[in-house]
């Protein structure tokens, strides 16, 4: 029977050696799903033509990079991609469908990155329709309690041999 008497106090010590281990898996898991409501949140605006929208998700002024698929193809600030989404809606004012699949999500403390793919169908102001699937990379930092992008890559496979973008390519 003596042998029990140290068994609450071996379980205390676990506890406080895992606790800590614990806490940062149910941040990180929070931490995920706020990274996954704040994509869902932008995929929806992009369907609603809602710029404002759009850009909640990415850090103010100079702390944001990104690479888009459409000249200038870089975008060194927050003003300067809200632009592009501008004319994005300007040129595709009809109805916009999108949908994501495949989505990691990995955390880091107070950085975090996340890859995805997005299939969408625009619609041009003629009527005419665009088809297109593109891979997206976000890297985030947690500023002010809430996850922003501060670097975005959006991308699409080219074939080598006739240098021609795959803009349908499903993986």
């Amino acid at each position: 029977m003596t042998r029990f008497r140290f068994a609450p106090g071996i379980l205390l010590v676990l506890a406080a050696l895992f606790a800590p281990a614990l806490t940062l898996a149910a941040s990180a898991s929070s931490d995920k799903d706020a990274i996954a409501a704040l994509i869902e949140r932008e995929r929806k605006a992009f369907e609603a033509h809602d710029v404002d929208g759009v850009m909640a998700g990415y850090a103010p002024g100079d702390q944001l990079f990104v690479f888009d698929l459409v000249p200038p193809r870089e975008y060194p600030s927050w003003d300067a991609y809200k632009k592009d989404w501008q004319e994005l809606f300007a040129q595709f004012s009809g109805p916009i469908h999108n949908t994501n699949s495949e989505l990691s999500i990995t955390v880091d403390g107070s950085t975090a990155y996340s890859h995805y793919i997005s299939a969408g169908m625009m619609t041009a102001k003629d009527g005419t329709t665009s088809e297109l699937t593109v891979r997206i990379t976000d890297v985030y930092r947690k500023i002010g309690g809430k996850w922003l992008i501060v670097l975005e890559h959006v991308s699409v496979p080219v074939d080598l041999a006739t240098g021609k973008p795959d803009l349908l390519s499903k993986p």
